[in-house]
């Protein structure tokens, strides 16, 4: 089994670059601010969420995107040490939804503790609502997953056979698939994890 996400790009990039950003701090240490900045983006194009992302869905640039990175700042802004929580990325995305006048998700978080079949399950029903999913990863003893250490990327799919399941991670204007088992086996004792954006139902007030 197969699901992968319809996705946007910016000027032949697979969504945005955290490398375009001209802040020094956000070109450093952006990629929690970059992450938020493309959810908005895809629901903003396939969820109808046009109060999300303040420029034109339709006609997605990259200067565009550079001065919606400078209004995500404030809400995930670079720390010494990153955004290293979870906590820390769903109090500010949250903040974000509420200024913009977005009441319709909750924002659940999964630590990398959790069993990797949960892990993978919570996965699965995200992507099959439609919705990327925000991933934290920290420290990890494989070097092969050097490129996502002390990263926030976005899951975009995913795709299941022989028992295997591999997740289809955005960042960096690229996508790569991984697999899942292997990314939660960090080794380490600061594993991160990732965030699940529920939709509500709306209910109309009386």
């Amino acid at each position: 089994m197969k699901k992968e996400l319809s996705y946007f790009k910016i000027e032949n990039a697979y969504g945005g670059n955290q490398s375009w950003f001209r802040d020094p701090f956000m070109n450093m240490g952006g990629c929690a601010a970059a992450t938020a900045c493309d959810t908005c983006i895809y629901l903003a194009m396939y969820k109808e969420k046009k109060n999300l992302y303040p420029g034109n869905s339709g006609n997605l640039t990259k200067e565009d995107y550079l001065q919606f990175s400078k209004l995500m700042k404030p809400y995930l802004h670079p720390r010494i040490e990153g955004i290293k929580t979870l906590d820390i990325f769903t109090e500010g995305f949250d903040k974000y939804l509420q200024d913009r006048g977005e009441k319709n998700f909750k924002l659940e978080e999964f630590s990398g503790e959790l069993p990797y079949d949960k892990a993978k399950n919570a996965i699965r029903r995200q992507i099959d609502q439609e919705i990327p999913i925000p991933y934290l990863l920290l420290k990890h003893k494989n070097y092969n997953f050097r490129f996502y250490v002390w990263h926030w990327f976005l899951v975009v799919g995913y795709e299941e056979y022989n028992d295997e399941f591999f997740i289809k991670v955005a960042t960096y204007g690229d996508y790569r698939w991984l697999s899942l088992k292997d990314l939660m086996d960090t080794g380490n004792r600061e594993k991160g994890g990732f965030i699940i954006i529920q939709p509500q139902p709306h209910i109309p007030s009386l």
